[in-house]
């Protein structure tokens, strides 16, 4: 069996046999209306795409709502083009993990057109762009993919080449390259569009907006655009925010093998050159949500009759506040950095342990609940149950600390310090525990060194470099003594707001960091027993 066009059509029977649901439309028919009338490009072309956003499109497909498919790009690795999409006709190969056990198996072919934004692959972009059909571009690029500053507030060099190369220019940035692609909307007629992140973080459409406005300004300033271009961005492209929720884990080989004994050719997984982790097949838990801010300017796709949520922008906030700020996000961070640094393989397993999983009891209903804002459409109490109670715990779903650790300088400023800021306001900061627990885990994760004393691999992350000129490993068992001077850098560390959200010196809460911090340096065995402490 060969997840092609071809295989699914001339061995349909056996692929349904199987438990698999395949589309029951025209793929070419679909592929062709793409190229003629492009309504959906999506920028970031990896798993939660692949197993949410394009299942969704898949079932619009399905029941005639939608005519043409999305068109896939990536900016940042290519390779997913070239070995995952091309080889496979562009079809993707859902795996849904029920706590249960059981699988949920569904061939998506809602993908029109895969293209790396670069050479030929950015010129069919660019032509799409063109198109008044366009109604969107929509975004899982992660939350770094916005950002155009360090956290010192220099210019990232490659937002710098890319403002001087401008949009005709050679671009290697996310934004340069989207900001290039309205800049050939503005000369084609200057339709509107709605630009829509789907990315895990805070206030999303702002934070494209900022980077996209940034790019064009820089443009603008250099002279590398026509009069009016700026204005066009500001006035006739929206930037809808939205809140999206599926847990899509790296692919799991365990998974390969199931598909490979069920018949199915070439399910094995691979890693680019870039660390993108990916396979011919999404798996991916079954609960999802996504809220979106109902701003599309030149229209857009039933998405409601999916089960997508659109709405007003606070509602947007507020479902995004509950997730991203303290009814997940918060307690996968803390589960992975203390999984990491006590030898977790698995965020399921995690769940089993008492110590952990009263951390994270405690850090959603104790800490997080209180400040939540019901967003009306989803009831916070219900999606903290669902988290805690079958969503973390799913032992199949193969999801590791290790994957969520990734780029933790980037989330700790949302997924804490609003919530610091939120009691701070109300002033209250004071009593809060668990997260300073969490903070300090990760300042003792930064060491590299684990809670048996052993070398420990990190996760990737743009902040390692710059945090380990302020966090000392030889701090660790007291190879090299933890001074006063010490303590004051780690304090001055706590005022960065940026990282933080917060200036957690000014919230009154860097004492007890250091505190915690301190005690999980003291010998092997000290996270464990500063964390059983902690929660005694």
């Amino acid at each position: 069996m060969k997840l092609t066009v071809k295989g699914i059509t001339d061995e349909r029977e056996q692929w349904t046999q199987k438990g698999f649901v395949l589309p029951d439309y025209d793929i070419g028919e679909v592929v062709k209306t793409t190229d003629a009338a492009p309504e959906w490009i999506h920028f970031g072309a990896g798993n939660i795409f692949r197993g949410y956003i394009a299942c969704l499109a898949d079932e619009l497909i399905g029941r005639g709502e939608l005519k043409s498919g999305i068109i896939a790009a990536d900016s940042f690795d290519t390779e997913p083009i070239e070995k995952i999409y091309r080889p496979f006709d562009n079809l993707a190969l859902l795996v849904g993990l029920r706590a249960r056990g059981d699988r949920y198996l569904r061939v998506i072919g809602s993908i029109g057109k895969a293209c790396a934004a670069v050479g030929e692959g950015f010129e069919q972009l660019k032509k799409a762009a063109q198109a008044d059909s366009l109604k969107m571009i929509s975004f899982t690029i992660t939350e770094k993919g916005y950002a155009t500053k360090d956290i010192n507030g220099g210019v990232f060099p490659a937002v710098s080449a890319d403002i001087e190369a401008g949009p005709e220019g050679a671009l290697s940035t996310a934004l340069g390259k989207v900001a290039a692609l309205l800049f050939e909307r503005f000369n084609a007629g200057g339709k509107p569009l709605a630009l829509v992140s789907m990315d895990n973080c805070s206030q999303n459409g702002e934070k494209l907006r900022q980077g996209i406005m940034f790019m064009v300004s820089g443009w603008e300033q250099n002279g590398k655009v026509k009069a009016g271009f700026k204005e066009y961005v500001s006035s006739k492209v929206s930037f809808p925010w939205s809140m999206i929720d599926k847990i899509t884990p790296r692919p799991d080989p365990k998974i390969s093998e199931e598909l490979t004994a069920l018949g199915i050719e070439d399910m094995q997984p691979i890693v680019t050159s870039r660390k993108t982790f990916i396979a011919p097949f999404v798996n991916a838990e079954m609960p999802q949500y996504l809220v979106i801010e109902d701003d599309f300017p030149n229209g857009r796709p039933p998405l409601e009759k999916v089960g997508v949520y659109l709405t007003d922008r606070e509602t947007v906030n507020c479902a995004e506040k509950m997730k991203v700020m303290t009814c997940l996000n918060p307690l996968h961070t803390a589960l992975a950095v203390f999984g990491c640094l006590l030898g977790f393989n698995k965020i399921s397993d995690e769940m089993n342990d008492p110590d952990l999983k009263e951390l994270v009891y405690r850090l959603g209903y104790k800490e997080g609940l209180p400040v939540v804002v019901d967003p009306g459409i989803i009831r916070p109490e219900d999606f903290l149950k669902e988290v805690l109670t079958e969503r973390l715990p799913n032992a199949n779903l193969p999801d590791t600390p290790q994957r969520i650790a990734t780029d933790t300088s980037q989330k700790l400023a949302i997924r804490f310090g609003e919530t610091v800021k939120a009691y701070n306001e109300k002033g209250e900061a004071g009593s809060l525990e668990l997260i300073p627990l969490v903070i300090a885990a990760w300042l003792r994760y930064l060491t590299a060194i684990d809670d048996e004393g052993k070398p420990m691999e990190r996760s990737a992350d743009p902040m390692l470099d710059e945090m380990d000129r302020h966090i000392n490993p030889d701090w660790f068992a007291g190879k090299a003594p933890f001074g006063a001077k010490d303590r004051e850098e780690v304090r001055a560390v706590l005022t960065n707001a940026e990282l933080f959200g917060t200036d957690l010196v000014s919230a009154g809460l860097a004492d007890k960091v250091i505190e915690y911090f301190t005690a999980m340096l003291d010998h092997p065995g000290a996270v464990r027993g500063t964390l059983h402490k902690a929660l005694a």
